[in-house]
């Protein structure tokens, strides 16, 4: 369920400050007090940046309550953090930040029949809920970002999720809390009837009694009566006669007041959930209306007949879902027309039947409110996941806008009643437009809780327009006795509005609480009492005097550097004079911190996280990295300071982020200017060259291949790797006869012919020089399906080479002269519409990716266009009708896909299942896995040769040797390749060299029943 991290550091990085001294000389787990350290650890999802005193990371309950000890004898305030997802705010401060997510995320204890589990704060809630599938059970708070918040994050937040509905909140679902007060005392809060009365509960347990008591009739009054509230603390526990009580039997539970209280009163160690059976079967309705204001009017009908979940995807959601690549075929199979809104309605249980009769019930309401034929029905358990995904994924779609001005949350989670929602909403959107902007939509219809963001620039009138739309809102939310803090708490973003809901009197009392729990204030100072201003400056990530520092990029970020109509939304490019190199700072910022790189799930993102759990190693700890930097907040080094070599050591370039981080974040293209930007400072080591350089001499090495290969066993080899910085554990690479050894060169392209059945093999520096093998599989494939094969050879010169070994080396200028040799002689095949294929998906895909980023222009995206890996191509031919080949069955009956990451990055895994099912009688599966871990050069240096084996341990060399005796396991890439055979000593093949040894000499068209397209 969960991966238990490995340390390739020493996880102790102190300022020298005696704080630091003493928790590192103390502490097992990691103890972190490098200004790089705090910066990452300075923001969570929310608009805010505060550097904290330092952070610490407990390796286990001992170290835990032994930090609590230190930083409560050192007189030091202290702050869980779980994910850091937080939007409001909560999980930052001037406080010693204790992560909990990296080690402190144990299943403790478990009870299937009282269906009751124990669990330590940092559990992440899909890890918990993958465990408890087989069991039939699961913790049915499911909120949008349950792939990387952590349970305790939600306990403190009293976060709810698109079913409360059906479950309640947080607050309904937490039995009980282990928690350390301020003053060292361990205790357990349950029900008051089986708390252990020491004194110290007992005074708790009394004043907190009395405090209720003599505020219940202000109680009554204040705190709203809707089910999404989350402001201040839970005042109300012990009216058992209200009708949205904590508890079934309506006892009184104090583990209650610690549920959503931000962890401002004690410090939560373990938390007993109540769990429910898994619904065994759910239906979806997609409701698609031709305005806004119909779909919330009719939330209120809706909900009446018994929906699990009524979930809102506005236009600008649906809009962005169709511009990203992973969302746009779900997003299509539920639109009917051209909505303006869509609901997404779920009836869960166990009678599919009944289900069934609601969906049908659901058509009848509405052709009743005159809104027929708009309903696309979904019985099938995957293509309901795959659309869940997509709203799940709201708040990073509604984040992928670029420019300066961002959707800002801070009146997101009001909550009015559903007779209201329809016009609350209409009147908010008119307070918008009074101050220039407009709103993005979604999440929680079903209970009036709607997630609104105001597009604002943050870094000029942003906080001004924030305070005024704010004061209209609260206004609103007052009018129909409504919550301001419908869900995500109140941190330092609502912090200030609990007393404006609450009123003077019941915020006195929260401060009577929080001094009876905490009197020194140490626990998350300054949340929810005494808070300071929504819009104080000097909180915000971008305060005041933020610049960022004059850096010339070696790549063009024209396209980040973008201005955006606050109210249409519509993006322009820049202007004349504009810098055009000042969008790679708006593109580092574009991360928003909500953390989605955390997953663990089947996607690549991100492997270095997976396994060390650092924030340091993960896709949103090195954007901050990044931002610090590139605004000054590391020092004046830029990208050259060593804190940003030091985060993006781990980075393998996998493209991972690009493709599965929803706001594009595309780290590998930053590790080039990084890498650039330190050679520049530093120069180039001996191994930098031999990488940087390999296209260079691979042909004069292959000439001697033999002799380097025998070299490989003579004494002091080893000794030779140590001293290039190579891992003594890896064999030489092997060269041999290359495939360009002057009989398939072509020296000139024609000046006739339209290109049809024609195309240029790109062949690459490791399939000419090391696998040639595959580019003669390549030729003979292609030639037998009727195509004229060219080469990117001319007869007297060296191939032509897409340089990424350069990039990779940090060799910028090098790699953008290949990249122009490279474009000058393909250039008259493109214009002729022939198609260039390549064998090798990092050395293609640098064709559509990273050719343009050199500010080459129409001519490196009409080379993009124009460029294909080998199965891409047969399956674009095949859908065209273009090709024939006959194949015969294989001696093996399964072959098993491991796709490389930048295969995966561009979706193009699919096409290499297509081509091998059309292979008859061989069954195909794809390998669920992360990077491999080799990843070019990364898994040949010696201090990266561990950290590539974990990654290659974490999902992939398992599978392959799981596998049934026999199998046939293809991978593309060369370092792959490489990686499984030193992992698992399996020789895997190129799906090229797949096709080659199926072919027969006839010539038929592919089966008919072939996918027509990836």
């Amino acid at each position: 369920m969960t991966v238990k991290p490995i340390h390739f550091a020493p996880g102790k990085r102190t300022d020298g400050s005696p704080l630091a001294r003493r928790l590192a000389a103390e502490l097992r787990g990691d103890v972190l007090f490098s200004r790089a350290d705090r910066g990452r650890y300075a923001t969570d999802a929310s608009i805010y940046q505060i550097l904290p005193v330092g952070v610490v990371v407990p390796h286990d309950q001992d170290d835990l309550l032994l930090c609590l000890d230190i930083a409560r004898s050192e007189k030091i305030p202290l702050l869980a953090r779980g994910g850091g997802t937080s939007q409001c705010g909560q999980t930052v401060g001037e406080a010693l930040v204790i992560d909990n997510s990296k080690w402190l995320n144990n299943i403790i204890d478990f009870d299937p029949v009282a269906r009751t589990i124990t669990v330590e704060p940092g559990l992440v809630l899909d890890h918990l809920n993958a465990w408890l599938k087989p069991h039939g059970l699961w913790f049915p708070v499911d909120v949008s970002t349950g792939a990387q918040c952590t349970i305790g994050g939600m306990t403190g937040n009293n976060s709810c999720g698109s079913r409360s509905i059906e479950y309640g909140n947080m607050v309904h679902n937490v039995l009980g809390i282990d928690a350390v007060l301020a003053d060292g005392t361990q205790a357990r809060f349950e029900t008051l009837e089986r708390m252990a009365q020491t004194p110290r509960l007992q005074q708790i347990v009394q004043q907190v009694q009395q405090i209720a008591q003599r505020e219940h009739d202000e109680i009554v009054e204040r705190v709203p009566k809707v089910l999404r509230r989350v402001a201040g603390y839970n005042i109300d526990l012990f009216d058992c006669q209200n009708p949205r009580a904590y508890t079934d039997d309506g006892s009184a539970n104090l583990a209650h007041l610690l549920v959503g209280s931000e962890g401002t009163l004690a410090y939560s160690r373990q938390i007993t959930l109540k769990l429910v059976p898994l619904p065994k079967n759910k239906v979806l309705g997609v409701i698609n209306f031709p305005t806004f204001y119909q779909a919330m009017d009719s939330s209120q009908h809706i909900v009446k007949l018994g929906p699990t979940a009524v979930e809102l995807v506005d236009r600008t959601m649906i809009d962005l879902s169709l511009n990203n690549p992973s969302f746009r075929p779900v997003i299509r199979k539920a639109l009917i027309g051209d909505p303006q809104a869509m609901l997404l309605v779920e009836f869960s249980g166990d009678d599919k039947t009944v289900l069934t009769e609601r969906l049908e019930a659901l058509n009848d309401l509405m052709r009743d409110l005159n809104l027929p034929d708009l309903i696309v029905g979904m019985t099938d358990a995957a293509e309901q996941k795959a659309l869940w995904d997509v709203r799940k994924a709201g708040l990073n779609i509604m984040m992928s806008m670029k420019g300066d001005g961002k959707p800002v949350s801070f009146i997101e989670d009001c909550a009015v009643p559903l007779e209201h929602l329809a016009e609350y909403t209409s009147r908010l959107t008119e307070v918008f437009a009074r101050f220039g902007t407009k709103g993005t939509w979604y999440a929680h219809a079903s209970v009036g809780t709607l997630h609104v963001r105001p597009i604002l620039d943050m870094r000029r009138d942003g906080a001004v327009r924030m305070r005024g739309i704010a004061e209209e809102a609260a206004a609103l939310v007052r009018e129909y006795k409504g919550a301001y803090s419908g869900e995500h708490g109140d941190g330092l973003c609502r912090g200030e509005w609990v007393a404006w809901q609450y009123g003077p009197q019941l915020n006195r009392a929260f401060g009577e609480i929080k001094q009876l729990f905490d009197p020194d204030n140490r626990f998350n100072p300054d949340k929810i009492v005494r808070p300071p201003k929504m819009d104080e400056k000097s909180n915000f990530r971008f305060a005041p005097g933020y610049r960022e520092l004059q850096i010339e990029p070696k790549l063009d970020w024209s396209a980040w550097n973008v201005k955006r109509d606050p109210v249409s939304g519509e993006e322009s490019a820049p202007g004349s004079g504009d810098d055009l190199s000042g969008g790679l700072a708006k593109a580092v910022e574009m991360c928003n911190n909500n953390g989605h790189c955390r997953k663990f799930d089947a996607d690549t993102m991100c492997p270095s996280y997976r396994i060390t759990k650092d924030e340091q190693h993960l896709t949103r700890g090195r954007a901050n990295t990044l931002r610090l930097a590139v605004s000054g907040q590391l020092g004046s080094d830029g990208l050259a300071d060593p804190d940003v070599k030091a985060t993006l050591d781990l980075c393998v370039s996998c493209k991972g982020c690009k493709r599965d981080c929803p706001t594009g974040v595309d780290m590998a293209r930053f590790k080039i200017e990084a890498r650039a930007a330190w050679a520049d400072r530093h120069g180039h080591t001996l191994r930098d060259k031999l990488v940087g350089f390999l296209p260079r001499y691979a042909a004069q090495a292959a000439r001697i291949g033999g002799l380097l290969a025998a070299a490989e066993k003579l004494p002091g080899t080893g000794w030779i790797k140590r001293r290039l910085g190579l891992a003594p554990q890896r064999l030489f690479p092997r060269f041999v006869h290359p495939f360009f050894d002057g009989s398939n060169t072509t020296t000139h392209a024609a000046q006739t012919g339209d290109g049809d059945k024609e195309v240029l093999l790109f062949v690459d520096t490791f399939n000419n020089s090391m696998e040639p093998e595959n580019a003669r599989a390549a030729q003979r494939v292609l030639e037998a399906a009727g195509y004229t094969v060219h080469f990117n050879m001319r007869e007297g010169e060296r191939p032509l080479c897409c340089g990424r070994t350069f990039l990779s080396a940090g060799m910028v200028k090098e790699a953008k002269e290949e990249a122009r040799r490279t474009l000058d002689a393909l250039m008259p095949y493109v214009k002729r519409g022939v198609a260039i294929v390549g064998l090798e998906p990092s050395c293609l895909l640098s064709l559509r990716d990273e050719f343009l980023g050199y500010g080459y222009g129409d001519e490196a995206r009409k080379l993009a266009d124009s460029a294909f890996l080998f199965e891409e191509f047969l399956v674009h031919e095949h859908a065209a009708g273009r090709l024939a080949l006959n194949l015969k069955p294989l001696a093996a009956s399964q072959a098993m896909v491991h796709g490389h990451c930048h295969q995966k990055a561009f979706d193009a895994v699919r096409p290499v299942q297509t081509v091998l099912k059309w292979i008859p009688q061989l069954e195909v599966s794809v390998i669920e896995s992360s990077c491999c871990g080799m990843a070019g050069s990364f898994g040949y240096e010696a201090e990266h040769y561990e950290a590539s084996q974990a990654m290659g341990e974490l999902s992939l060399f398992p599978a392959i040797r799981k596998a049934e005796a026999g199998t046939l396991f293809v991978a593309d890439g060369t370092s792959c390749r490489h990686q499984i055979t030193d992992g698992t000593q399996q020789q895997p093949l190129h799906v090229a060299r797949v096709l080659a040894d199926a072919l027969t000499n006839a010539s038929v068209d592919t089966p008919a029943d072939a996918p027509a397209s990836a």
